[in-house]
């Protein structure tokens, strides 16, 4: 029962923190809020979470990477593909290195492997919270593909290092060579697992429904068991779970254009996956502001592994860590820039320096979130040998606190930072678009002239059908002559004028819906299908 009353705080949490942050008169993003009711469900209620670090990994990760790899845009990733791998991986593995040194340095009392650690769980970046901070600033479409590109991977390699400085710490051994090794069978593997088990079932899924018909629910129940399914099989080989969840996810969008769903498994489908992504994002912020007040009722013992005796001391250290990893990020970004996206410029206008702003922006868009509080939860309670595993309480605390300071950072800075800030040029993808509708419209004329000759040949009255195909017909042929010889910004100016009125017009069908429902002259299961009518067509206009 308690377990129950646990759940439904945080999900209540999660809820209301949504609506107070739009509610705040400043921009504060929602992941803080968050943080803020989580910490006071732990100090108001006498419920307390005792997070088990491997069931913290199933429940969370396994979902959120899955969903991070399906829905990432393949083209738009590939185009700067140099710029995210140089971020991914080259600053992952930077970060982890230069900063497991920084703090072991700082706090000797920390050992190296359990520096590393923390190093490694600091590293991945959390897009989602940047986009929560970004919410009235909107941020240039080509920085948010780099940012989630390189987080997609990112989460991935920090955790794989998180994994092996973790295992270093237990067995009190490390070996250079060995760990490469170890690297390419948990890698590899991993991606290929999760490249498997979702063609494997995305055919057998494709089998069934060819022959038996398709079930909404249990098309989206399957989707829901891949990642888990995947990650599960890749930890029982000794792969990389993570890994395999996020191929799984990158692959789940080429078996779906192969093996089409129906359009309302989809649309179900996307619903229930945006609601997941909402709560477990949400969760674990939550999760975070009600771990706090343990972590901090224990700051005096924790700041005695560090042989201070001032509380004081764990905020120096988190405000250190936090530069370090800005200075290590900005870097990295600047020299990135100017060797990928920057230089591509024609070599006419000659070689620039990246824009301060844009380097600056992309630094700041760098804040900790989510999968690093996933992570340092899942350090191990206790070695090999049964002793309490070295400054954990310790990383913890350290880890919350840049996740903290690194949000507050990027709220106050990134506002002013995109504020008018552009990315470098790309070209347009109207001509690509235009080019789209025209050839889908084509294919429908097509087939619709192919089906009323079928029905006038086999039940007669070819005038009837004649009429009915042309006025479908005739709304494709408008498209194809508005696209296929460009639109001017006239032609632009009236479609969205015409938009602009079927949105009025679907917006007062709602209001006479809703009167003729309260007066009862038409039964709920009419205005149940009125009203999805008109949320699929206010969709498609908006859209």
């Amino acid at each position: 029962m308690e377990s129950v009353s646990i759940v439904l705080f945080l999900l209540l949490a999660v809820v209301v923190s949504g609506a107070v942050s739009r509610m705040l008169p400043v921009s504060v993003p929602t992941p803080l809020v968050q943080i803020l009711l989580g910490a006071g469900i732990g100090l108001s209620t006498s419920y307390r979470v005792d997070l088990d670090p491997e069931l913290f990994l199933l429940l969370f990760l396994p979902p959120l990477l899955f969903l991070d790899g399906w829905r990432i845009p393949k083209d738009e990733l590939l185009k700067d593909v140099s710029t995210v791998v140089e971020l991914a991986l080259g600053l992952v593995l930077l970060t982890v290195i230069g900063m497991g040194l920084f703090i072991h340095w700082m706090i000797p009392a920390m050992p190296l492997a359990v520096a590393f650690a923390l190093a490694a769980v600091v590293s991945p970046t959390d897009p989602i919270a940047v986009s929560a901070i970004a919410a009235r600033v909107p941020i240039p479409k080509r920085m948010m593909h780099i940012l989630e590109g390189e987080s997609l991977l990112n989460d991935a390699s920090g955790l794989v290092c998180l994994r092996f400085a973790v295992a270093a710490a237990l067995t009190g051994t490390f070996s250079a060579g060995t760990a490469a090794l170890n690297f390419l069978w948990v890698a590899g593997a991993g991606l290929v697992i999760g490249v498997a088990v979702t063609l494997a079932v995305t055919r057998v899924k494709a089998w069934v429904t060819q022959r038996w018909g398709e079930d909404t629910g249990s098309q989206i129940l399957v989707s829901l068991l891949i990642p888990f399914g995947s990650y599960l099989l890749a930890e029982h080989l000794h792969a990389s779970g993570i890994l395999a969840a996020v191929s799984a996810g990158v692959t789940m969008t080429f078996a779906e254009i192969s093996r089409q769903t129906m359009a309302v498994t989809r649309m179900r489908r996307n619903s229930v996956w945006d609601t997941i992504q909402f709560a477990l994002n949400g969760i674990i912020f939550v999760l975070l502001g009600e771990q706090l007040p343990a972590i901090l009722a224990g700051a005096k013992e924790t700041v005695a592994l560090t042989g201070h005796s001032g509380p004081e001391w764990l905020a120096v250290y988190i405000v250190a860590i936090v530069a370090g990893l800005s200075a290590l990020r900005f870097l990295w970004v600047w020299a990135s820039l100017k060797l990928t996206i920057l230089s591509k410029r024609e070599k006419a206008a000659g070689f620039q320096s990246p824009d301060w702003r844009l380097v600056a922006a992309m630094s700041f868009a760098g804040v900790r979130g989510a999968i690093t509080l996933a992570g340092v939860l899942t350090l191990p309670l206790a070695l090999d040998s049964g002793e309490p595993f070295p400054a954990r309480d310790l990383a913890i605390f350290l880890a919350a606190g840049v996740i903290i300071v690194s949000l507050v950072m990027a709220s106050v800075a990134l506002p002013m930072l995109l504020k008018g800030l552009t990315m470098p040029a790309e070209p347009s993808k109207q001509a690509e678009e235009d080019a789209a509708r025209v050839a889908t419209a084509e294919a429908a004329i097509r087939a619709i002239e192919r089906r009323q000759h079928a029905l006038a040949v086999g039940h007669g009255d070819a005038d009837r059908y004649a009429a009915a195909g042309a006025r479908v017909m005739d709304l494709y042929r408008e498209r194809i002559e508005s696209r296929s010889q460009g639109m001017s910004d006239a032609t632009r100016a009236e479609e969205r004028l015409v938009r602009e009125f079927r949105l009025v017009g679907v917006k007062a069908e709602r209001a006479a819906l809703v009167k003729l429902a309260r007066a009862r002259q038409v039964g709920s299961e009419t205005a149940r299908k009125l009203t999805r009518e008109l949320d699929l067509s206010e969709a498609r206009h908006r859209g």
